[in-house]
């Protein structure tokens, strides 16, 4: 792991310091550790992650589906947090806690993903009613879409930064 600065600045999950999900948290030893960014221009949050050959489908050079369900789940929940922290006028991270939990994943595999190359992941909301933000994910290998997912985050009074246990992403 890099501990060079990112030239975006921080990532948004570095806010949740014992965050441990599997896909963002960064105090999962064995997790992914993702580290989501806003994009230059301020329009939408990104993502790079370099797949390893372990995360492999079965056939050779193919990201496994479920991992990439995974990265579009927890940046596009991120995606809701940083979104609606810029609505609120608030510090990102800033307390009290903005959380969010998924309420719905749908993902399309567009093209098989290659395990020998970082992939990019783009998202952002889409629209926001109530409690909900409408999350819209492309998942790049290259210049090369090869998922989409729409997530739908509902927002909760719960502060996932308190307590043992991390609630973000149940589905």
């Amino acid at each position: 792991m890099s501990t060079a600065p990112h030239p975006q600045g921080t990532a948004l999950q570095d806010v949740w310091i014992a965050g441990t999900c599997y896909g963002c948290g960064p105090a999962n030893e064995h997790g992914l550790r993702i580290k989501s960014y806003w994009s230059d221009d301020g329009e939408e949050v990104v993502c790079t992650f370099q797949p390893q050959p372990y995360h492999n489908a079965g056939f050779e050079n193919v990201m496994y589906g479920g991992l990439l369900a995974c990265l579009c789940d927890c940046h596009s929940i991120w995606t809701a947090i940083a979104t609606n922290y810029r609505r609120e006028d608030r510090p990102h991270g800033s307390q009290p806690a903005i959380s969010y939990v998924t309420g719905n994943l749908n993902i399309s595999y567009l093209a098989p993903t290659p395990l020998d190359q970082p992939v990019v992941l783009r998202a952002h909301v889409e629209e926001f009613a109530g409690r909900k933000a409408k999350v819209f994910c492309a998942l790049y290998a290259g210049d090369k879409k090869t998922v989409e997912a729409r997530v739908l985050g509902v927002r909760i009074a719960e502060d996932k930064s308190v307590g043992a246990h991390h609630v973000t992403h149940q589905g």
